[in-house]
């Protein structure tokens, strides 16, 4: 990923954040014909390893977890907030004139060599964790053990666990305006009302910092 200093998110937590609110992850691997990619819901377990560890699981047919290289780093790609930005917005625009439309966004990249777990307990554990984590913000929340438990083990069995231990994050939020510019555009991507936008000009406002006006 092209990532210029002033776009660099260095701040772990942040990292985590973002994945966590946006956990559906495109799993990019190496595997025999050519680059792979899936697009799995992963939990991040910050308490293993430096950099934390990604934590998700493919259906057994899907021939990924067979196929994936052991020797060559995956990435997973977690996309967070984003959207078109207008020059309308800019202040520079009645100024001068010199200003061109962007595209924000957030993203988080973990690299790291992927590992297969088959365990059945292992397994069971995982998706109770990824329910509970979902079922959360639910008015009555669905548990695993709401269904039979010969059914649960069927669909166990029909799952394969994946653990990816984060060896290198990179993390990148694009906005480097002046300070007026970015004022501008934090006030219209408030003004378009959608969460995503909302969230695009809070991170505009944490991120942003007095920098020459650049375009990307």
């Amino acid at each position: 990923m092209y990532l210029p200093k002033h776009n660099e998110v260095l701040d772990l937590g942040v990292m985590h954040g973002l994945m966590r609110a946006h956990p559906l992850g495109a799993w990019v691997t190496l595997g025999e014909g050519g680059l792979v990619a899936n697009h799995i819901p992963f939990l991040v377990d910050a308490s293993r390893g430096e950099r934390g560890t990604l934590v998700g699981h493919v259906a057994r047919a899907n021939p990924v977890w067979r196929l994936f290289s052991a020797a060559v780093p995956s990435v997973v790609i977690f996309q967070g907030a984003q959207g078109y930005v207008t020059p309308s917005w800019y202040p520079a625009k009645a100024a001068h004139g010199k200003v061109v439309p962007t595209w924000n966004y957030s993203v988080v990249h973990a690299h790291g060599v992927a590992r297969v777990i088959e365990e059945k307990g292992w397994l069971l554990r995982h998706v109770t964790e990824l329910v509970d984590t979902h079922e959360a913000g639910e008015a009555l929340p669905w548990k695993v053990s709401d269904a039979p438990g010969e059914f649960v083990d069927g669909m166990l069995g029909a799952i394969v666990g994946i653990e990816i231990p984060i060896d290198r994050l990179v993390g990148k939020v694009s906005q480097n305006r002046s300070e007026a510019d970015r004022r501008g555009v934090v006030e219209g991507l408030i003004a378009r009302g959608d969460e995503c936008s909302k969230e695009m000009a809070r991170l505009v406002e944490e991120f942003g910092s007095e920098r020459p006006a650049v375009d990307l």
